[in-house]
C-alpha cells in the first residue's frame, strides 16, 4: 500500500480514532522494549503493553514494576511521553491535524503521489465522473484543480483538491502534473463558449509545458477551436455539444420506441470502446467473420475505420483489409 494512500486514509479518520491509533502504537513500542529489557518481570509482550498503558495513563496499579535502572529509565520516558501524550497530542498534534485537514479541504496542500488522474474544473459532470471512477476502482487517485471553489470537504469527496489557476505553473506543480497518469480539462460552461475554449486551450499549453507525454483530454464547446486545441497539445477532443445534439435528435425522432439518452448513458457506464489494428487473421475476411471472431472473446465489433473514414455496422460481406482499424465494445471488467 502506498504511503500517500495510507496518509489519505489516516487523515480521513475521525480525530478520536487517530488519537487512539497513535497512543496504541506508542504503548506497543514501550511494552515491547520493556519486555526485552526485563523478561523475568515482564514475561510476555502483552504484560509489557499492559504496564505501558497503566503507567502512561498515570494510573499505576503497581502489579508490574521495572527493577533495573534501564527499565526504570524506560518507565520515566514512558511517563513523560505517554502521560504527556494525552494532553500534548490533543492540544498540539490534533491542532496540526485539524489544520492540515482544513488545508486539504481548501486546496492548499501539494499532492506528492504519482500515476494519478488530474481533472481541471469542478461541476456536476465532474462530480458524477469521480463517482464513476471510484465505483470502478476505489484505489484510483484523483487530483482536482479549480479556482472557483473555496472549500471542498476532503472526507466526503475522495479527491485531492488543489485551489489555483490551472494555467499557472505553480498550481500544476502542486498537482504534480509531471507524474500524472492522464489529464482531463473540462469546459467552464458558466462562460461564453469562445472564452471557455480559449481558457481550455491556454490550460492545455500550460500542462504541455510541464508534461509533454501525459495523455490530455480537452473539452471544447466550439468546433472552430478544435484545431487550436490540437495545436496546443490535446491528445483527444471532447465535443459535448455535438454529442448532446445527436442524442436530442434521436430522442425527438424515436422517442416512442426507445430512450436513446438513457440507453447511451447506461452503455457508457458498463461498456468500453476499444480501437485497435485489424488482427492479421481477419485480413481479406468479411465483416461477418470479424463479428464472429470478436464474439468469441466476448467483444462486439461495431465498425471499421479506413483512411480516416468510419464504416459503422457495414454490410455482412464488407471486406476487411490490412491497415484497417476496428472498433469493438466490451465490458469494463474485461
Amino acid at each position: 500500500m502506498r504511503i500517500e494512500l495510507i496518509k489519505h486514509i489516516y487523515f480521513r479518520l475521525p480525530i478520536i480514532l487517530r488519537l487512539l491509533i497513535t497512543v496504541f502504537l506508542l504503548m506497543i513500542l514501550f511494552g515491547t522494549v520493556i519486555h526485552y529489557i526485563e523478561p523475568e518481570e515482564f514475561p510476555t509482550i502483552f504484560e509489557g503493553v499492559w504496564w505501558a498503558f497503566v503507567t502512561g495513563a498515570t494510573v499505576g496499579y503497581g502489579d508490574y514494576v521495572p527493577l533495573t535502572v534501564t527499565g526504570q529509565v524506560i518507565g520515566i520516558l514512558l511517563i513523560l511521553s505517554g502521560g504527556g501524550l494525552i494532553t500534548f497530542y490533543i492540544t498540539t498534534v490534533s491542532s496540526e491535524t485539524i489544520k492540515h485537514e482544513s488545508n486539504l479541504s481548501k486546496g492548499k496542500v501539494t499532492y506528492k503521489g504519482n500515476n494519478h488522474i488530474i481533472i481541471v474544473g469542478w461541476n456536476e459532470r465532474t462530480s458524477q465522473l469521480v463517482d464513476m471512477i471510484m465505483s470502478k476502482d476505489k484505489l484510483t487517485e484523483i487530483v482536482l484543480i479549480d479556482n472557483s471553489l473555496q472549500h471542498l470537504p476532503y472526507q466526503k469527496i475522495p479527491v485531492h483538491f488543489i485551489y489555483g489557476d490551472p494555467t499557472e505553473d505553480e498550481t500544476l506543480l502542486k498537482a504534480n502534473v509531471d507524474a500524472a497518469k492522464s489529464v482531463l480539462i473540462t469546459a467552464d460552461t458558466s462562460k461564453k463558449e469562445k472564452r471557455a475554449d480559449h481558457y481550455t486551450i491556454l490550460t492545455t499549453v500550460a500542462i504541455r509545458g510541464n508534461n509533454n507525454e501525459v495523455p490530455l483530454i480537452a473539452e471544447v464547446l466550439s468546433d472552430k477551436q478544435m484545431d487550436n486545441a490540437v495545436r496546443a497539445g490535446a491528445t483527444s477532443i471532447v465535443r459535448p455539444n455535438n454529442l448532446l445534439s445527436s442524442l436530442l435528435y434521436h430522442e425527438l425522432i424515436f422517442a416512442r420506441t426507445n430512450n436513446p439518452i438513457e440507453l447511451v448513458s447506461k452503455l457508457l457506464e458498463n461498456q468500453q470502446f476499444i480501437q485497435r489494428t485489424l488482427p492479421s487473421d481477419l485480413e481479406n475476411k468479411s465483416y461477418l467473420n470479424g463479428v464472429i471472431y470478436f464474439l468469441e472473446g466476448h467483444q462486439l465489433l461495431l465498425g471499421v475505420k479506413r483512411n480516416d473514414a468510419w464504416n459503422l455496422n457495414p454490410s455482412p460481406d464488407f471486406l476487411l483489409k490490412s491497415g484497417d482499424a476496428v472498433v469493438t465494445m466490451s465490458a469494463w471488467d474485461k
